[in-house]
């Protein structure tokens, strides 16, 4: 009998950047994950025409593959069943898309990396985004999440947010 995966949703406003390596980096290791598999996706309230290609560029710097994608708009994924929805808005300026088709939700604020243009700046800004990314992805993976209620994953995801480096 195979248990279904368990699923996550990754939203922010463009759909370009924060979301888009998070999905990535959910994506390649909940596939990976011994203790059952994850699913990803990725959403925005204002989707970007594309990805940014610093997100790719910096993915693609940790073996991630993720040329090809495009943003989606957060209708486009509404109907579908999630157990987690997390937001990646930074707090301060944007509106972050709300999901209620999710068992739980998590806000995990960071500084929107496409903010940045000049290219060396622009890196810098995403990979900090990405080590950010990087490190709650890995606490959260680790945790039981299938036998989780949604208030006990809420509450773990935000206690991975607070203990995580700022970005």
């Amino acid at each position: 009998m195979s248990v279904a995966p368990f699923r996550i949703l990754v939203l922010c406003t463009g759909n370009s950047a924060r979301s888009q390596i998070g999905e990535a980096l959910f994506a390649v290791r909940g596939a990976q994950r011994a203790a059952g598999l994850v699913e990803a996706e990725s959403a925005g309230s204002r989707p970007a025409a594309r990805v940014n290609p610093f997100a790719e560029e910096v993915l693609a710097h940790h073996g991630i593959t993720w040329s090809g994608r495009t943003p989606k708009h957060v209708d486009d994924v509404m109907a579908q069943p999630f157990d987690l929805a997390i937001t990646v808005c930074d707090n301060a300026r944007d509106a972050c898309p709300i999901f209620p088709n999710a068992r739980a939700h998590v806000h995990w604020g960071l500084p929107d990396p496409a903010d940045h243009t000049e290219p060396e700046a622009a890196r810098g800004a995403f990979a900090i985004a990405y080590a950010s990314l990087s490190a709650r992805v890995t606490a959260l993976l680790a945790l039981p999440l299938e036998s989780m209620s949604p208030a006990e994953l809420s509450a773990a995801a935000a206690q991975i947010h607070a203990g995580s480096p700022a970005a």
